[in-house]
């Protein structure tokens, strides 16, 4: 793994931590509106889009196989679980169909 991934790896962890906690931190002890609530619990969620979010836009036929299996988890399961199997999965399909187009 190259620095850049590290360091990719590392900021989006940051980023979704900081969607988490940054807005409790802002309220205080203030309670926030249900309305406001549910976009707090939502908002790391599309920080872990936008990283896969490219993989919608490829040909490699592993990498689309591999985001159809992580869809149909996502419908399953709950989001750890998810990017797991998403993960496994690309990886071996990755391995298994090589330079697949």
């Amino acid at each position: 793994m190259g620095l850049a991934s590290l360091v990719t790896i590392v900021l989006m962890g940051v980023a979704t931590y900081a969607t988490r906690i940054l807005g409790y931190l802002l309220l205080g002890d203030r309670v926030p509106n249900p309305r406001l609530r549910a976009l707090m619990q939502v908002a790391p969620g599309c920080v872990l889009v936008s990283a896969i979010a490219p993989s919608f836009a490829t040909t490699n036929l592993a990498d689309l196989l591999g985001l159809g299996i992580t869809v149909l988890a996502a419908t399953r399961l709950p989001t750890l679980p998810t990017v797991l199997v998403g993960v496994v999965c690309t990886g071996l399909l990755r391995h298994w169909l090589p330079g697949a187009l």
